[in-house]
């Protein structure tokens, strides 16, 4: 019995020494990435995208309002069956606007198509610098404090966000 309490007692002080031996660094993503003009530069290109994009399916629903005016001010006029075939022109215009903003503004959408092709690669930059600065700085753990709720307190000496950049290439801009 003796034997396993001291195998314990081992196994304790030598996990917990080596708790204390952990190294912690912290980065901050978004003050990295926004000292990148490659990706400022993608960020400008989405944002276009994004306002072109909203303009066209806003003209789209335009044309659907007039559309649905025009037929509100006839609608006492027409025959049924021209009141219907109106009306079904004006759904199939709406349905089609929508579908129009699902393919431009959807989860799988063009907007996230090009946002993953364009911000995905310095995303994965980023991560490499930082994997080649911890491995070799002997950091078991790097927090990104660009997320803010995962990080109460963050000490400046810990912070590699500069390194990075460095190691990017890039100058520090303060």
């Amino acid at each position: 019995m003796k034997k396993y309490t001291l195998l314990t007692v081992v196994i304790l002080f030598a996990s917990t020494f080596t708790c204390f031996a952990q190294k912690f660094a912290c980065v901050d993503t978004e003050f990295i990435l926004n000292n990148m003009p490659e990706y400022k530069q993608a960020q400008k290109e989405l944002d276009d995208l994004s306002v072109q994009w909203q303009n066209e399916v806003e003209a789209k629903f335009k044309e659907i309002d007039k559309m649905y005016k025009s037929f509100q001010a006839e609608a006492v006029l027409l025959p049924e069956d021209l009141k219907n075939k109106k009306e079904n022109e004006i759904i199939a215009a709406e349905k089609e606007a929508k579908n129009l903003q699902k393919q431009r503004f959807g989860n799988d959408g063009s907007l996230a198509k090009k946002r993953s092709e364009l911000i995905k690669p310095i995303q994965e930059k980023v991560y490499n610098a930082i994997e080649k600065i911890a491995q070799e700085k002997n950091y078991g753990i790097v927090f990104d404090k660009a997320d803010g709720g995962n990080v109460l307190y963050v000490d400046s000496k810990t912070d590699i966000s500069d390194l990075v950049l460095g190691e990017l290439g890039y100058k520090i801009k303060k």
